[in-house]
């Protein structure tokens, strides 16, 4: 594997409070799988390596609005997000973890959809940086890397999903994503990654 540091973005997806912390309103969903795949060390060690190379950092969140008036609840999953009122900005809930707090440098996204690139400004803020290579990775694979992944690769961009800094809700839902994907872009482990830079 091979990556140009000036043309690639790492995407950190969803690493908030409410999605992947501890308490948050999807931890029945995601902690345990998180914990026990130990992805937030991998996570930390591919953006630490990323920063230190030169490449871009960018972190995706899901936030909506006081009243969630710009959620559209059209999935089941962004119904939950409604019943429940999570994931509303400016709060802590939609803040990033602290063990992977963005840096100088960093871009942060916000979208109120499950990938990453909709209703978001983040393929014009990615062109405008000659980004042509985006290396994914965070919670959860089957649902917000998946996605991200597949709108990547649609808008051109060279799709590479880091599987061991991923975590979905259950290994098996975790499996799939990384089973299918090697057909709609590429598959490595943080070392690979790192490696290439």
């Amino acid at each position: 594997m091979e990556l140009t540091k000036s043309t690639t973005a790492f995407l950190a997806c969803h690493w908030e409070n409410d999605i992947a912390g501890t308490d948050g309103a999807f931890a029945p969903f995601f902690r345990a799988e998180i914990e026990r795949r130990g992805v937030i060390g991998v996570a930390r060690r591919l953006l630490d390596g990323a920063r230190a190379a030169g490449g871009q950092v960018v972190y995706t969140r899901v936030a909506f609005q006081e009243g969630h008036r710009d959620l559209v609840a059209n999935i089941p999953l962004l119904g939950i997000v409604a019943q429940q009122g999570s994931l509303l900005d400016g709060t802590p809930a939609t803040a990033i973890l602290d063990e992977l707090t963005p840096g100088p440098g960093d871009l942060v996204v916000t979208n109120p959809k499950v990938g990453a690139f909709a209703a978001s400004d983040l393929d014009e803020r990615l062109r405008a940086a000659g980004i042509d290579t985006v290396v994914l990775f965070g919670v959860a694979t089957n649902i917000t890397i998946e996605n991200t992944g597949r709108a990547a690769g649609d808008l051109g961009y060279r799709v590479v999903v880091v599987e061991d800094a991923c975590a979905a809700a259950s290994p098996e839902a975790h499996e799939a994503t990384i089973a299918s994907f090697g057909l709609l872009g590429e598959v490595a482990t943080a070392d690979e990654v790192l490696a290439a830079l």
